[in-house]
């Protein structure tokens, strides 16, 4: 009797609204609140006639000074509307510190005549409007009324993806088993928090989906999640990638080049295979995680970036420290969340939820539909040792939607490696396993080539030299096969 897989699939999360989730909401009975910051008393005065009727809460300052000071210790402000010439802390002052302060609030210039190329440059600096004097009541009110609905819908955004993160970050990790319930709990508590995260585990089993997930129901959420493979690029170009360069650093520094660090500010930076980094990159990733500050190369000063890294590697880092491959200093810096994700062989129960997600994507994004699989191809499924963990799963489903047509998986739809006994052990039914699966999806000898000689250039970083030496072969024979294939580092 074949195994239904509909049925099971994830209920529809949308509709339910979790505690905690429209946080970002302000009570609907609480009246906006406006600060206007106006050194004359005459023209505070009547900003404040204007605008109360209209419903605000209105906090006045008479300098910069008392400005930035009401906008630091309050945190429920709505609108700031400053002048531009208020003295020795001028409008622009005020901008500068609501961004650093309150980068959400929006900040709406008055300015006088003369003044407007600096009104300008407050635009340029962030400042959502400006208006000139004298000031005209009714376009006052209603760009106050346009800045405020902006930023209601901003904070609806926030709320919302605040409530899909929660729902669906974790969750993304399709799993039944004990194990994985447990190592999403720890993630789940690990994301409100801002600390370092380490996760370990073999290649393929899921660990840069777990870090995008950490970083979907962490606070820093909205902010950006800047993802590399340390592995992926040649080692005189991780650091220049990691930390940026300013213009003339080196030869080919025509520009200056933000590094990974400075694009993940305010965000999550990902390190993947960090095992694989110089001891030099590890001394300058080190000071990062020490002071939050990133020497660009040619730079002359560090600069301050307020980021949280999550690393990931599927090597033991402290067989690294003995080898003196991996700095110690650093591994306890790192070490400060672990995270392990079991391989797949020791939770077998995930491999039917697994596979029926897999399949359930296949037919919303081709049409694929499978809907059943039989009691002898699942056991096939479930016996198999599965090396390259989920990753290899998702590969074999890619298959199994090629090569069944019936709706029904059966044995004879599965890869024949899956059925070898000596693909399961180790030793030598690794080197068996290759061949018989290369087989099993038709390949040619000239795909099965392409496919080594595209393999060796990503493992190289596209390094023609290091990829000949894995290939072994020459590296003019490298450059021949590479043209019959339009392959490019």
């Amino acid at each position: 009797m074949a195994i239904p897989l509909t049925g099971c699939a994830v209920d529809d999360r949308l509709n339910q609204r979790g505690n905690g989730s429209w946080t970002l909401f302000r009570n609907a009975m609480h009246p906006p609140s406006l600060l206007i910051i106006e050194d004359e008393e005459r023209m505070r005065r009547l900003l404040e006639l204007v605008l109360k009727p209209e419903g605000y809460d209105v906090r006045l300052a008479h300098t910069g000074e008392e400005g930035i000071r009401i906008l630091t210790e309050h945190d429920d402000l709505d609108l700031i509307v400053t002048d531009l010439q208020l003295g020795k802390v001028t409008g622009l002052d005020v901008l500068e510190a609501a961004k650093r302060v309150r980068p959400d609030v929006p900040v709406l210039i008055i300015t006088g005549y003369g003044t407007v190329k600096s009104a300008v440059e407050a635009m340029h600096k962030g400042a959502y409007d400006y208006i000139s004097k004298p000031v005209d009541n009714d376009e006052l009110k209603i760009v106050i009324a346009r800045a405020l609905e902006l930023r209601r819908l901003a904070q609806d955004n926030r709320a919302l993806r605040a409530g899909l993160h929660e729902r669906f970050g974790i969750d993304r990790m399709v799993s039944v088993s004990p194990k994985m319930a447990e190592l999403k709990r720890l993630a789940m508590e690990i994301a409100n928090t801002d600390v370092t995260v380490l996760i370990t585990g073999e290649s393929g089993t899921g660990k840069e989906l777990l870090a995008r997930a950490i970083h979907d129901a962490s606070p820093r959420a909205g902010g950006p999640l800047i993802a590399i493979n340390c592995a992926g690029i040649p080692e005189p170009l991780l650091e220049s990638e990691l930390f940026g360069y300013q213009k003339g650093a080196f030869t080919d520094a025509k520009t200056t080049k933000p590094g990974r660090f400075q694009l993940a500010d305010r965000g999550t930076l990902f390190l993947d295979e960090i095992g694989e980094m110089s001891l030099g990159v590890q001394a300058k990733l080190l000071r990062v995680l020490e002071d939050h500050l990133v020497e660009p190369l040619g730079g002359l000063r560090g600069i301050k970036v307020n980021i949280r890294v999550i690393g990931a590697t599927n090597q033991d880092l402290r067989d690294l420290i003995a080898k003196d491959r991996f700095r110690e200093d650093l591994y306890y810096r790192l070490h400060v969340c672990q995270l392990h994700i079991p391989p797949l062989r020791e939770r077998r129960e995930d491999i039917s939820a697994l596979l029926r997600s897999f399949l359930e994507a296949s037919e919303r994004e081709r049409g694929v539909r499978i809907r059943r699989v039989s009691p002898e191809a699942l056991t096939a499924l479930q016996e198999y040792h599965w090396p390259g963990n989920v990753r290899e799963l998702h590969n074999v489903v890619e298959w199994i939607t090629i090569s069944c047509k019936e709706g029904e998986i059966r044995p004879e739809h599965l890869p024949a490696y899956l059925f070898d006994p000596s693909a399961a052990q180790g030793g030598n039914g690794a080197a068996s396993r290759e061949i018989p699966s290369l087989l099993s999806y038709g390949l040619s000898v000239e795909d099965m080539e392409k496919a080594m000689l595209t393999e060796a250039l990503r493992k190289s970083g596209g390094n023609v030299s290091e990829a000949s030496r894995l290939l072994k072969i020459t590296r003019n024979t490298l450059r021949y096969r590479m043209a019959k294939y339009h392959l490019t580092p």
